[in-house]
C-alpha cells in the first residue's frame, strides 16, 4: 500500500540527519561532563548501529538531576534517535515532541522530527496522529513530497476516503502545473479511493488520468471493462463497449468474439459481424471444442448477411441520402467502412451529420470518430470524439476512444 518502507535499523548517519541531531561535538558546550561521556558513548553505540545499548546509555544519562533546558533537549533529541533505531517508536515519539514542544529548536530541525514524528505515527498504524504531525509539517513550512504523500494515505486507511480523494486530486493538480508527471502510485490511490465510495464517474476520470500517464494495457483492461457498470450507462452501447475493447486487442475468449459479431449482425453491420467471425477462426479461438459447430454456423451468418449487404449497399445509400434526416447516412456510412469502403463511407457520414435532424447526435458523433480511428485517420477521429458530449454513455466512450487512438499501450 505503502510507498514509503523504511526499515528499523537505518544507517546512523541519515537517522541523525532525519532528527536534526548535532553531533556531540558540536554541542560539548551545553553539557556537564557527568552527562557528555554517556552521551559521546551512546552516540559511538548509534554509529556501530548498536541502537539498544545506544537507549539504555541515554537512559543512564538521563537518571542525572538537576538538567538545565540545554542539557534535556540533547537528551531527549538523543533518546529519540537511539529508541527509533532500537525500533521503540513510543518512546522516539515521546521524545520527539518533548524536543519539539521545548521551543528551543531552530525551525529546520522541528520541520524534521515533525517529519519523523509522522513516519512513526504512520508505521505504528496511528494514522490520527500521522494526520496530526503531517498537517503541522505542512503547516510550517515542510515541503518533502513523500512526506505529503503519506497524508492521503493516512486518510485512505483510516478510511476517511473523501479526504483521501481531496488530498491526492490536490497533489496530482500541483504536480500537474508544475509540469511534473504525478507519481503511479498516487493515481492508484486515487482510483481505490473512487471505488471505495462507488463513485463511477470519479474513477472513469481517475483511471482515464492512470492510463494517459501509465498506458499500461492491465489499466486499460480494467478502465474498459468497467465502463459499462457505470451509473447511467445505456445498454444500447455494448457493441460499442466490443469496439472499444477490440481496438485495444481485449477480446480473448470465444464468447467475446460470439457475443460481438452477433451484436454487430443485429444492428445491421454484416460487414463488422463477419470480420469479427473471421478474426476468432484466424486465431484458433472460434471453431474448436464442443462450441464449434455453432460458431461454424454464426460464420455462414455472417458470410450471407455480409454478400446481401454488399449486393444491397447502392439502393441503401440512395434510400439513406433521400431520408428527411442524416441518421440513416450515418448508419449507411458505418457500413461501409466496415466493409473496407472508408472513403466513400466516411463521406456519407460526415455528410448525414450535416443533413441534421439525427435523432442521437452525439451516437452519430462517435461513430464517425470510430469509422475514423479504423481508416486511420487519428487526427479527425480526435476531433470527432472532443465534440461527443450527453451523459448516457456517448461521451464516456468518446473520451476512451480519445486516449486508445493518442496513447499507445504498453
Amino acid at each position: 500500500m505503502s510507498r514509503f518502507r523504511l526499515t528499523r535499523v537505518t544507517c546512523v548517519a541519515v537517522l541523525l540527519a532525519a532528527i536534526g541531531f548535532t553531533p556531540l561535538s558540536h554541542a560539548q558546550e551545553g553539557l556537564r561532563a557527568e552527562l557528555g561521556k554517556p552521551l559521546q558513548q551512546a552516540q559511538d553505540m548509534m554509529r556501530a548501529q548498536r541502537y539498544k545499548e545506544a537507549l539504555a546509555k541515554v537512559r543512564e544519562a538521563d537518571r542525572i538531576g538537576a538538567k538545565n533546558p540545554a542539557e534535556q533537549l540533547t537528551l531527549d533529541r538523543m533518546r529519540g534517535a537511539a529508541a527509533q533505531g532500537a525500533g521503540d517508536n513510543a518512546t522516539a515519539a515521546k521524545s520527539y515532541e518533548a524536543a519539539i514542544n521545548s521551543g528551543k529548536m531552530p525551525a529546520a530541525d522541528n520541520l524534521k522530527l515533525m517529519q519523523a514524528l509522522a513516519i512513526l505515527y504512520y508505521r505504528a498504524q496511528d494514522y490520527a496522529n500521522s494526520q496530526v504531525w503531517i498537517q503541522r509539517y505542512i503547516k510550517e513550512g515542510g515541503t518533502d513530497p513523500q512526506v505529503r504523500g503519506l497524508l492521503a494515505q493516512t486518510y485512505f486507511l483510516n478510511n476517511d476516503f473523501a479526504k483521501a480523494q481531496k488530498e491526492l486530486q490536490s497533489t496530482i493538480a500541483a504536480d500537474e502545473k508544475a509540469g511534473r508527471t504525478p507519481a503511479e502510485e498516487t493515481y492508484q490511490l486515487l482510483v481505490s479511493t473512487t471505488l471505495k465510495q462507488n463513485d463511477s464517474a470519479a474513477y472513469v476520470q481517475a483511471m482515464e488520468k492512470l492510463v494517459r500517464a501509465y498506458p499500461k494495457k492491465q489499466y486499460w483492461a480494467e478502465l474498459v471493462n468497467r465502463l459499462a457498470s457505470k451509473k447511467g450507462f445505456s445498454d444500447r452501447f455494448t457493441l460499442d463497449v466490443f469496439r472499444l475493447r477490440l481496438a485495444g486487442g481485449l477480446l480473448k475468449t470465444a464468447g467475446d468474439y460470439m457475443e460481438m459479431s452477433q451484436l454487430a449482425l443485429q444492428a445491421g453491420y454484416a460487414a463488422e459481424g463477419k470480420k469479427i467471425a473471421d478474426m476468432g477462426f484466424k486465431a484458433g479461438i472460434l471453431g474448436v471444442g464442443a462450441e464449434a459447430p455453432r460458431q461454424k454456423r454464426l460464420l455462414d451468418l455472417a458470410n450471407r448477411n455480409a454478400a446481401a449487404e454488399t449486393a444491397g449497399f447502392a439502393a441503401a445509400e440512395t434510400a439513406a441520402i433521400t431520408s428527411k434526416d442524416g441518421t440513416e447516412m450515418v448508419n449507411v456510412g458505418f457500413a461501409l467502412v466496415a466493409a473496407g469502403q472508408a472513403d466513400k463511407g466516411l463521406a456519407l457520414m460526415e455528410d448525414g451529420i450535416k443533413k441534421g435532424n439525427l435523432k442521437r447526435l452525439d451516437d452519430a458523433r462517435l461513430h464517425l470518430g470510430v469509422a475514423y480511428a479504423s481508416a486511420g485517420k487519428k487526427d479527425l477521429a480526435a476531433k470527432a470524439f472532443k465534440a461527443v458530449k450527453g451523459t448516457d454513455g456517448a461521451a464516456d466512450l468518446a473520451g476512451l476512444w480519445l486516449v486508445q487512438t493518442t496513447t499507445p499501450m504498453n
